[in-house]
């Protein structure tokens, strides 16, 4: 059956667009000034290598990505690209047998680095440049509206909650590997390559994610959520490195994104304070108290949500004391303050799921938190942890990751934690 795509793009004031009529995988009719060559009679994945204009590839983007498809071929590998150093070195392991995708994902207009952020337009291009330079295809997948209803959308509630959300963690785990993986079918390729520095390799009798070999680069943590089941698909091809060999592979390679920057925080920000961003997308400030464990006001802030259990900087109470954020009510909108021994934790409950049987773990709370043996109890909802030392700042909607050795045994979302 014949279909019809059309794709579109605009950039300073220039528009440029694309039509094809596509039978099955190949293209029967275009209609796509700018490129290089003419489309008619390719397939799909061969006209995803097609160059040219920028603004005429973008737009010949625009149409594929929709209706992309092709017919499987042995060895072939779809690797997530970011427009990144990492993701382009994963590129350069799998070649030749290689196609590139990018997902181009929602993010605040008005954060300051909007124009730089993974999933920024300038970052597709990056990414399509280095494919085309190797001769290799890539598809972009707009999946804008889908991201902000599936991850940021869920951030902006769990902050409104009194939760600290880490999206991150919910995007990798269920949003975009899930996404990725669907590509990879419909791309005919037999796994998804991604530049994270992690590993996959068997743990009591099955695949399981384990940490990266460079400590200072693991991203295990934030993979955590990936579900073991799909891992016979995945290959993390710098899992064994650290990231100076990656650039400079990238290097040898003369590849444009060998000393690209690295992104920070969550993409969707644009390099804005989460605060910020909040109070833009519907978390409105509203006057409240900060108080001490006996309820005695020492304080007032804008707004419950701009506090996180462990927070020392920025509450805006002086005190003989240090006093940190021990935890905050969205009921009453009150923030409730402290000295730091009120932080620990010795119990935590998580909603989620171990991959295995584990009576013992270490558990690991927040990204930036050292790990704590536990010993870890399965329940209808997950599981719940007996911390054999106190753990301090660990916040309701933080991932909860349980190791056992490098391997990740187990994951869930922070429900609830004490001292008992």
């Amino acid at each position: 059956m014949t279909v019809e795509t059309f794709g579109d793009s605009t950039r300073d004031g220039e528009w440029a667009a694309v039509r094809l009529l596509v039978d099955g995988d190949r293209i029967v009719e275009a209609d796509a000034p700018g490129l290089e060559r003419s489309l008619a009679g390719l397939t799909l994945i061969e006209a995803a290598a097609v160059g040219g204009e920028t603004l005429a590839v973008d737009a010949l983007a625009n149409a594929l990505g929709p209706v992309f498809r092709a017919e499987p071929l042995p060895g072939r590998t779809a690797v997530a690209m970011s427009g990144g150093v990492d993701s382009a070195v994963a590129l350069l392991r799998a070649a030749p047998a290689a196609i590139g995708v990018t997902l181009r994902l929602w993010l605040d207009p008005d954060g300051p680095t909007a124009d730089r952020a993974c999933c920024s337009p300038e970052a597709v291009i990056a990414a399509r440049e280095t494919c085309h330079r190797l001769g290799l295809p890539h598809v972009t997948l707009d999946l804008r509206e889908e991201f902000r209803r599936a991850v940021v959308a869920p951030f902006v509630r769990g902050y409104a909650r009194g939760d600290t959300p880490n999206p991150c963690i919910r995007c990798n785990g269920g949003f975009r590997f899930g996404e990725l993986l669907a590509f990879a079918a419909r791309a005919g390729c037999d796994r998804l390559a991604t530049g994270h520095y992690a590993r996959v390799a068997e743990h009591r009798g099955r695949l399981l994610l384990h940490r990266g070999a460079d400590p200072q680069k693991d991203q295990s943590y934030m993979l955590a959520r990936v579900d073991p089941r799909t891992l016979d698909r995945v290959w993390f091809p710098l899992g064994e490195q650290d990231k100076s060999q990656t650039r400079d592979e990238a290097e040898r390679a003369g590849l444009a994104v060998a000393h690209r920057a690295e992104s920070q925080e969550a993409c969707f920000l644009a390099g804005d304070d989460y605060r910020s961003f909040l109070a833009r997308h519907g978390v409105e400030p509203r006057r409240g108290d900060i108080v001490d464990l006996a309820g005695a006001r020492l304080g007032g802030h804008d707004g419950h949500w701009a506090f996180t259990p462990g927070q020392r900087k920025g509450i805006g109470v002086s005190a003989a004391k240090p006093l940190y954020v021990l935890d905050s009510d969205p009921r009453t909108n009150t923030v409730v303050v402290g000295e730091r021994d009120a932080l620990a934790r010795t119990h935590v409950a998580a909603a989620g799921a171990l991959y295995v049987d584990v009576e013992r773990a270490s558990a690991k709370l927040r990204y930036r938190s050292p790990v704590v043996g536990a010993s870890v109890t399965r329940t209808q909802r997950g599981f719940e942890l007996a911390l054999d030392e106190p753990s301090y700042g660990v916040a309701r909607g933080q991932a909860a990751v349980l190791y056992e050795g490098d391997a990740v045994v187990g994951c869930g979302v922070v429900s609830s934690a004490d001292c008992n």
